[in-house]
């Protein structure tokens, strides 16, 4: 299916581009999350006319996420866990855990953008965990869990 995005996607283009995806990827993705349209001739010729519109819009939005990005980078965050004698935890720290604990401290940050390769944590001690604030913003933090012993 062709599509026109409306904002810029991870691994797939820029705003304003037409590009080619899969038609599930399209319709149960990019279009109900507003992220694209599909590439009718209507939809090519009105989007012309708010192009300027969307991207200032992207624009604000990007400046917003690297303002939030410098006040979050390098941030520790403490999060305690039940933990046995040799460190291991009981359980362990999700991206769930993270968002809520930068919540409290007052970054509106949702757990989809909590980036943990490695998956959660099952060890205490400090561990470094990407934040994505926007597709180009992208800031480290230190998790550092605390071990209480049971």
């Amino acid at each position: 299916m062709q599509i026109i995005l409306l904002e810029k996607v991870v691994n797939l283009g820029n705003l304003g581009e037409v590009v080619r995806v899969k038609d599930g990827y399209a319709r149960n993705f990019l279009i109900p999350q507003r992220m694209a349209r599909r590439a009718t001739a209507a939809a090519v010729a009105e989007f012309e006319v708010k192009r300027a519109d969307l991207e200032k819009a992207a624009a604000v939005k990007l400046a917003a996420s690297q303002a939030q990005g410098e006040k979050l980078n390098g941030l520790t965050v403490q999060i305690t866990q039940k933990s046995g004698v040799d460190g291991r935890l009981f359980g362990s720290v999700t991206n769930f855990d993270i968002a809520e604990a930068l919540t409290k401290q007052g970054f509106a940050v949702e757990k989809a953008q909590i980036r943990m390769p490695q998956g959660p944590l099952k060890i205490a001690g400090d561990h470094n965990v990407s934040v994505a604030l926007h597709t180009d913003v992208v800031v480290d933090v230190i998790v550092s869990v605390l071990g209480e012993h049971a």
